[in-house]
């Protein structure tokens, strides 16, 4: 036979006469077979290794364009010949061919459990949903009738038997892979992996023999999870709390995952998770004191009364532990989440990240992140395909997350078949070649035993893992629901079913391991001990804030606002040493011809020149002279290793070879870490994960960079829900750095606007810091300050574009140095008339104001004082109403680029009204709006329409129109 093998029958009549020929030829000397049959037999006959996927519609059909090879294990016709005398008591040439047949047989069909077996598999606590029949897991879709279940077949150690009934394989495969777990690893491309889950189910049957110590264990974890529910219901009801009763084999599962980490080297573990279960979780399983919890249902602030803030609702709330297991204490945190359900996700990833690096857990065995899902909100948010993108990329992996989704088989009121086309919620893991263990939440065992080898596989492969907990929803979506409206076949069935503890509890009874008395007292201990701390809870007083404890001791709150002058000059020695070294490569390093023009007119005008520092230039140093200080430096964003708009080459390429070189990450043996990556073409995930990771390491430079500023839509969510509320919320600070490209220079509606008017509507309560600065020493000392100061606060930065190559956005070497630091508002800088001469003064931030300057020199404007504006928030009140004071009889202009119901304008226009109200010996009591006028679109696609538009408000706000 020549060529690739057509689509054929081979399980009847010559063909398979044919095929157990050539499958004999094979075991003698696979040379003498055709390659694309090799193939097929190695992807077939192996022994430990698992096979490669075939994905063809019937287990009789083959094609050569889809298969797999992997080892075989090389067994010799004699070993075909002694299976056919066993059988047959012959070895003539007919008895051969029927037993390869046979096995060949029988390995297609094991090989159809290992991939689908899972569909068969006993999921459903409530049985509402069965699966069709499905003809590759029928043992007569092989040839085989129910005459040959007691004929003995050759499998040569496949599932741990070299010879087997049909009966027996049948058996054990259903044992192994459709019983109460269901398991899909066949996807993953990597061998050991694929063999490795293999041989951990198969050899068990599946199953863990558990000692009477562990189920003991978890018949208690089972009884606390059911009776703190149940206990809540009964004194608050109708209140809210998004109970987990259904769904409790969770509590034991998560208590597997901490003690199997443990004895593989965990030392933390980070969790996130929406609000099914988390009062639960949060008592149950990270220690949070029953008393603070009944404490906050009766309305006492979780917090101390000398700590400002608003607060959230209780199972929105975060916490943190120390647990002992066998005598090794692993620390745990639960990140606090909004209802936006997946946020959390890349958060506790990018605050994992942090945690490990402060560890030095090089191989990312120490800190652990967790994540647990709703099944509805698994498939459906888009954020979790963004985490799981990031899972294995260089910049953002973290050995791997274990994932738990808690499967209440709907969403809210929505069924399944209405919020997915694929038969599982889990499918989106396979994108990511994440093996998927589904169990039934209704078995406690099957469920920890999938919890600890989906732990050990993790640990071995530093890869994620899925757990999908089938349960359900005793309850509605909360406690105050009537689930029954839309979904009432369902809660017939849920009404009508025992609890996950009393199915476990008398199993146990009938297993004698536990008598019905012990079962029931074990109930009542524990509702006594919550009625005790129910009591207690009456005069609970919260300990003290911890949210400036471990990596944020040492920092403070933020105090006066106007007071921040932080020291954020750097001695010139220092300066220009950052700069000969930020411009250096290796000598065999092949730089490109025009990057390496531009590092030595870097180099120039630092070291040589002192003058015509350009915006890129002014980042460099700020980035360098903060790790030459000893603080790290993170950035990643789109496209940002070398700039959006090629300005930064913070990472070169050499022209050669492609390797890359860091120059910032070689400027001293001592200096602090560089990291700079490019990310995926994603918001959500990529700031979501910087934010987390500016949690953990608030002594840290860290930023993320949008392509260009109105890309940050896409992570709306996260700014507002996270980045603008979590210290008022949460009591959980973030010094997290925005750099959203802004301006408007003609580009069209998406590459003009960063919605600067968005986060200044967020602004209250000393929240955020939104800055636009306008030369590269106040942006150099704004980054600087950032971690200079003895608080955290997020910062958003309308960066420029135009700007980063403009002629006048320039500064000199002394800028950096000496007693310089960050300008909250830039004064007039021309020759212009005297104070009371001044008709007009105009404010403005950005762009806007290098077109101005422009044009009123051009016309030699000198009654026209221009102003710049540098940080709208905290809005720099004093120090603008010292600089006004100078022009008391000058009309107070805004102008801006951006339309009248976008940008800066109506943040500031009450602002300044307050300023110039209070000011005695000013003309002006109101300002004066000049920009675009109002607009659906941010800005216009027609070139010659902006420069028209631009052209009339420079004009008119320099009183030449």
């Amino acid at each position: 036979m020549a060529g690739s093998i057509e689509p054929t029958s081979f399980l009847s009549g010559d063909n398979a006469t044919f095929v157990s020929e050539l499958y004999a030829r094979y075991l003698s000397d696979p040379n003498t077979v055709d390659p694309s049959w090799v193939g097929f037999f190695d992807d077939l006959k192996q022994n430990g290794n698992s096979v490669g996927s075939l994905d063809a519609t019937q287990w009789g059909r083959v094609t050569a364009g889809n298969r797999h090879v992997e080892p075989a294990n090389g067994a010799a016709v004699a070993k075909v010949q002694a299976i056919a005398q066993t059988v047959n008591g012959a070895t003539d040439a007919n008895a051969i061919r029927a037993a390869t047949l046979d096995s060949i047989r029988a390995l297609m069909m094991i090989r159809a459990y290992r991939v689908r077996g899972h569909i068969k598999a006993n999921l459903d606590p409530l049985r509402l949903h069965h699966h069709e029949h499905h003809a590759e897991l029928d043992h007569h879709s092989y040839g085989f009738t129910d005459a040959d279940l007691d004929r003995p077949i050759f499998i040569d150690g496949v599932l741990g038997m070299g010879t087997a009934t049909l009966r027996e394989i049948i058996q054990a495969v259903e044992a192994i892979y459709c019983g109460l777990i269901g398991v899909e690893f066949m996807h993953l491309q990597n061998p050991d992996q694929k063999s490795w889950i293999q041989q951990r189910i198969e050899e068990p049957r599946n199953q863990t023999e558990f000692t009477d110590v562990g189920k003991r264990a978890i018949l208690e974890r089972l009884t606390e999870a059911e009776v703190f529910e149940h206990f809540l219901d009964r004194r608050y009801v109708g209140t809210k709390r998004f109970g987990l009763e259904g769904g409790e084999s969770l509590i034991p599962a998560l208590e597997q995952i901490i003690k199997k980490g443990s004895q593989l080297g965990m030392e933390e573990l980070v969790v996130g998770m929406a609000h099914r279960g988390r009062l639960t979780v949060l008592a149950n399983v990270m220690g949070k004191p029953f008393t603070a919890i009944f404490s906050e249902f009766q309305g006492n602030s979780a917090n101390p009364e000398d700590v400002q803030g608003s607060g959230d609702v209780k199972y929105h709330l975060g916490t943190s532990s120390d647990r002992q297991f066998d005598e090794k204490t692993v620390h745990l945190s639960l990140t606090p989440n909004p209802s936006h359900l997946e946020t959390v996700d890349p958060i506790v990833i990018g605050k994992v990240r942090a945690k490990q690096e402060q560890r030095e857990d090089k191989e990312r065995e120490k800190v652990v992140p967790m994540l647990l899902h709703g099944d509805a909100a698994f498939i459906g948010q888009g954020v979790v395909a963004e985490t799981f993108l990031l899972s294995d990329l260089r910049g953002y992996r973290v050995g791997g997350t274990i994932h738990v989704v808690i499967n209440n088989q709907i969403g809210f009121t929505t069924s399944p078949t209405d919020s997915r086309g694929g038969l599982y919620c889990t499918d989106l893991a396979r994108s990511v070649m994440a093996p998927i263990f589904h169990v039934n939440g209704d078995d406690p065992e099957a469920v920890v035993h999938v919890a600890r080898i989906a732990t050990e596989f993790r640990y071995r492969f530093k890869k994620d893992v899925v757990i999908d907990i089938y349960c359900y929803r005793r309850q509605g979506h909360n406690e105050a629901d009537e689930p029954a409206f839309t979904q009432p076949m369902m809660y017939e069935a849920i009404d009508g079913h025992p609890t996950t503890r009393t199915i476990y509890a008398k199993r146990l009874v009938d297993e004698g391991l536990v008598t019905a008395d012990e079962a029931n007292q074990m109930v009542q201990d524990f509702r006594a001990k919550l009625e005790a701390d129910f009591e207690a809870a009456k005069t609970y007083k919260p300990n003290k804030a911890d949210w400036l404890e471990g990596a944020w001791s040492g920092l403070d709150i933020a105090r006066d606002e106007e007071d921040r002058r932080d020291k954020t000059a750097v001695p010139a020695e220092r300066l220009q040493l950052v700069a000969e070294r930020m411009t250096a490569v290796p000598e065999n390093f092949d730089l490109n011809r025009k990057i390496a023009r531009q590092f030595e007119a870097r180099r120039k005008t630092v070291v040589e020149t002192g003058q015509d520092i350009d915006w890129a230039t002014a980042e460099a140093l700020a980035f360098g002279t903060l790790m030459v200080e000893g603080t790290p430096v993170r950035l990643s964003g789109q496209d940002c290793g070398r700039g959006t708009f090629s300005q930064r080459h913070a990472v070169l390429t050499d022209q050669i070879t492609e390797q890359k070189y860091i120059p910032l990450a070689n400027l001293a043996p001592d200096q602090a870490r560089c990291e700079i990556y490019d990310s995926p073409l994603a918001e959500y995930s990529v700031l979501g994960f910087e934010y987390g990771y500016a949690q953990s390491e608030p002594h840290a430079l860290v930023m993320w960079e949008a392509q260009f500023g109105d890309f940050a839509n896409g992570a709306q969510v996260m700014i507002d829900t996270c980045i603008a509320a979590a210290e008022t919320k949460w009591l959980r600070m973030s010094g997290i750095v925005m750099l959203l490209p802004h301006g408007y220079e003609g580009q069209g509606p998406e590459h003009s606007s960063a919605r600067l008017e968005r986060y200044l509507q967020l602004c209250a309560e000393d929240n955020i810091q939104v800055c636009v600065p306008t030369t590269p020493a106040n942006y150099f000392h704004m980054l600087r300050r950032q971690v200079r100061r003895n608080f955290r606060k997020p910062l958003v930065v309308m960066t420029p574009k135009s700007l980063l190559r403009h002629r006048l956005c320039i500064s000199i070497a002394t800028d950096f140095t000496d007693d310089s630091s960050f300008n909250r508002v830039l004064p007039e800088k021309r020759q212009i008339a005297a104070g009371p001469d001044v008709k007009r003064v105009v404010l403005c931030s950005g762009k806007v104001y290098y077109d101005l300057l422009a044009k009123a020199e051009e016309a030699a404007v000198k009654d026209v004082a221009l102003l710049r504006v540098e940080e709208l928030y905290p809005f720099p009140r004093k120090r603008l109403t010292a600089e006004l004071a100078q022009y008391p009889n000058a009309e107070i202009i805004w102008c801006q680029e951006e339309p009248a119901n976008m940008g800066a304008w109506r943040f500031i226009d009450r602002k300044l009204e307050a300023v110039l109200t209070g000011m005695n010996d000013i003309t002006a009591n109101r300002p004066i709006y000049i920009g675009r006028p109002e607009s659906a679109s941010t800005a216009t696609g027609l070139s010659k329409t902006h420069t028209a538009e631009q052209n009339k408000l420079v004009k008119k706000a320099l009183l030449l129109a």
